[in-house]
């Protein structure tokens, strides 16, 4: 009997691209759940590339005539899964901080949450997916689903960037399945030797890739904006609770008033964050994560007021260091932070806000300890043997120098132990082993450059039809990229299979 495969499909191309080049080496039953706004419904109606035995628009599920949450419903649903779904809405960027165009009342928020669960529930039961494939969950939606299916015990397999270098596939983002660093051999690298091994895989050219691509093309811009303006059909304001609110009017200005916010929150930076730092100074690094990100949201759900948390390291550190909070260059993609969350930030006593300029490599070399609420920082301080805490469930946590803790309470003597602990590079040098072992090569920051510069005019529309020859191409084209990852995902599989 043929496996049957459950796939998460959204914007990203790449989560269209798997399931077909996966049919060329698998033979199984495919479904999907697609998340897209209403132009590209077409095409993965007609499209000939993959034959999904049934699919579901997401959006489709959702009837806003009738507001009334089902609580006892919801209720037995977080009681049957042990799933926090208040948790999931309230870190929800469309429904909370970081949506500009709409105000969700509670009862559609509920309704919405409502309607998820009965139909994610409805679908499992219906297909009784052996295998779920996806790419790392970016909303609650899609968090849900994934709780949901490994409540059902169903083998998930999620391709996510867990630090550097490698892609890996494994049942719960940011860990891989297999990572016993005691059956691994150490290959005897000093910290200098694997300081030379980040520096060939530096993260952080991803970033400058994506920060000079991503809505950066003025001539994009302007060829977006007219044909927003004149052209675009403005239907999904009705039928996707995401696009509630957002008039072209609306859009425009808020655009407008970001470009203009950027620049100016741009000079304030530039005039008012510290470019360089004292290296003979006692400092703990604390390195600002992206907001409107998985990392913050999802990963660390109860930490993701970053000011909050400087404010709580603040009131814990020992006399005699000082905190290093620095901007993350990142954070431009997002328009910067606001001025006044700056000046907050300065305003918090024995802290100094640092420039994104600032060479992270120095402020690792130099540093005493290092805190980050989630994301790779802690990981990247493990190369230069310093120690690190984090306040989110990530697989480098394996390694003795990073500490992970559950609660403001435990920061003042963690802190403390931390500072104190003396490293080795022995656990680092495996986990990196381990990694290579477990990881492919897959460069996602690559593929998602290739499709938005080929489809929605690098980031500025999302909502475009996709011609079919254009999907040939762009699968054509790109072929070479998913080869590690597909043959990996066929290994997978059949392991399983087989076990």
């Amino acid at each position: 009997m043929k496996k049957k495969i459950l796939f998460w499909i959204d914007g990203d191309t790449t989560s269209f691209s798997i399931p077909y080049y996966l049919k060329e080496k698998l033979d199984f039953e495919a479904y999907a759940i697609i998340d897209t706004p209403n132009k590209p419904k077409k095409f993965y109606k007609e499209q000939d590339f993959i034959n999904f035995n049934k699919f579901w628009f997401y959006h489709d599920f959702f009837d806003f005539s009738n507001l009334k949450p089902d609580i006892k419903y919801l209720k037995n649903f977080e009681k049957k899964y042990k799933i926090n779904l208040w948790e999931l809405a309230v870190n929800e960027r469309t429904f909370h901080r970081f949506n500009h165009f709409y105000k969700f009342s509670n009862e559609e928020i509920l309704k919405i949450l409502e309607t998820e669960c009965k139909k994610f529930e409805e679908i499992i039961n219906e297909i009784h997916p052996d295998f779920y494939i996806s790419l790392d969950p970016n909303f609650h939606h899609d968090e849900l689903l994934l709780k949901l299916l490994q409540n059902h015990r169903s083998n998930t397999m999620i391709i996510n960037q867990p630090n550097f270098k490698k892609t890996i596939i494994s049942k719960t983002p940011r860990y891989m399945d297999e990572c016993n660093l005691e059956s691994i051999k150490d290959s005897k690298r000093t910290f200098i030797e694997l300081q030379d091994e980040l520096k060939k895989h530096d993260i952080f050219k991803h970033g400058i890739k994506q920060r000079e691509f991503f809505k950066t093309s003025k001539i994009d811009l302007l060829k977006s904006a007219f044909y927003y303006l004149f052209n675009y059909d403005n239907s999904n304001l009705k039928t996707h609770y995401t696009y509630f609110g957002r008039t072209k009017f609306k859009v425009l200005f808020y655009n407008l008033k970001s470009q203009f916010l950027k620049l100016k929150r741009q000079k304030f930076i530039d005039n008012n964050l510290e470019t360089d730092f004292d290296q003979n100074e006692n400092f703990i690094y604390f390195p600002l994560s992206v907001d409107e990100e998985r990392n913050i949201l999802l990963s660390s759900p109860l930490y993701t007021n970053q000011i909050e948390v400087i404010r709580n390291i603040a009131k814990s550190t020992p006399p005699g260091y000082t905190i290093y909070v620095k901007e993350n260059p990142n954070q431009s993609i997002r328009y910067w932070r606001s001025i006044s969350e700056y000046q907050n930030i300065q305003n918090i006593p024995n802290v100094k806000l640092l420039h994104p300029s600032v060479s992270n490599e120095k402020l690792n070399k130099n540093c005493s300890l290092l805190i980050s609420i989630s994301g790779s920082a802690g990981f990247e301080a493990a190369f230069y043997g310093k120690s690190s805490i984090i306040f989110a469930d990530l697989g480098y946590e394996i390694l003795s120098s990073v500490t992970k803790i559950n609660s403001f309470s435990e920061l003042s003597l963690t802190i403390r132990n931390s500072i104190e602990k003396e490293n080795s590079p022995t656990d680092l040098d495996k986990y990196l082993k381990l990694l290579d072992k477990e990881g492919v090569n897959f460069d996602i920051a690559q593929i998602q450059m290739n499709y938005q510069k080929l489809f929605f005019k690098s980031g500025w529309i999302a909502d475009l039809e996709i011609p079919h020859e254009k999907m040939k191409l762009f699968l054509n084209q790109n072929k070479s990229l998913f080869v590690e990852l597909i043959e990996k995902l066929c290994d997978k599989i059949n392991s399983k299979i087989n076990s």
